[in-house]
C-alpha cells in the first residue's frame, strides 16, 4: 500500500470526496493493524450552512482549517466520534466526512471494539467506523500521513470510476439538505444508506 500525499487533499473538496472512494483508511493500534476500504463520504465546504466551519474558526473546529490531510475528529450528539479529513488549503474550513468502510484487516479487533460479529454493519456509519478503528478525540488535529493513522491506496483503489459512484444527498443534517454532496460506491453492501 502507498500512502496518499498532501497534494491529494489540497484540491477542491467536492473533487477529493468522490476520489477517496476505494482508498484505505488504516490505523495501527497496539493490538494490531485495522483497515477498511472507504465506500462512502460526504463533502462539506466553508460556505455550506451544514458545515462545522460555517461560522468561522473556533476551538472545536480548528482542525478543519488546518493543512490538507489533517484529521478533524468531533463528538456527535455527545455520544460518538466522527472523523473528517481537512481539504482544499490551510485556512479554509473544508473537509470530507468518512461515512462508511468495507472492513479489510483486523476484523477480530474491530468486532471486539464494536461488540458484534456481523460484517456489513461493522463500519457502516461514521460513528461505527471510528469505534471499530479506535479513532477518538485524541486523533483530532493529527496528520493523516503518520505511521499510525493514514490513508493509502492499493491496486484495487484505482478501479473505481465515475460510473461506479452514486451522487446523493447528505444524511443527518437539517441545512442544505438538497445538495448532492454524499458519494458512495454503487451496489456496495457496506454503505450506511442507499
Amino acid at each position: 500500500m502507498q500512502k496518499l500525499t498532501k497534494e491529494f487533499f489540497a484540491r477542491k473538496t467536492q473533487a477529493v470526496a468522490p476520489d477517496l472512494l476505494g482508498k484505505i483508511l488504516v490505523h495501527e493500534l497496539p493490538e494490531g493493524l485495522v483497515a477498511g476500504r472507504i465506500v462512502e463520504t460526504e463533502s462539506y465546504h466553508q460556505d455550506d450552512p451544514a458545515a462545522h466551519s460555517y461560522g468561522g474558526i473556533s476551538p472545536r473546529n480548528k482542525s478543519l482549517f488546518a493543512a490538507p490531510g489533517t484529521a478533524y475528529v468531533y463528538l456527535s450528539y455527545g455520544l460518538h466520534y466522527c472523523v473528517n479529513v481537512a481539504t482544499h488549503a490551510e485556512g479554509i474550513g473544508e473537509g470530507v466526512l468518512f461515512r462508511a468502510l468495507e472492513p479489510l484487516r483486523g476484523l477480530e479487533i474491530m468486532m471486539e471494539r464494536r461488540r458484534q460479529k456481523g460484517m456489513e454493519s461493522l463500519c457502516s456509519g461514521p460513528a461505527k467506523l471510528t469505534q471499530a478503528l479506535g479513532i477518538n478525540k485524541n486523533h483530532d488535529g493529527q496528520s493523516l500521513f503518520s505511521s499510525q493513522l493514514y490513508i493509502a491506496e492499493d491496486e484495487s483503489s484505482g478501479l473505481i470510476t465515475e460510473k461506479d459512484i452514486v451522487f446523493a444527498t447528505r444524511v443527518g443534517i437539517s441545512k442544505a439538505v438538497e445538495e448532492k454532496l454524499r458519494f458512495y460506491i454503487r451496489g456496495n453492501r457496506f454503505v450506511s444508506r442507499k
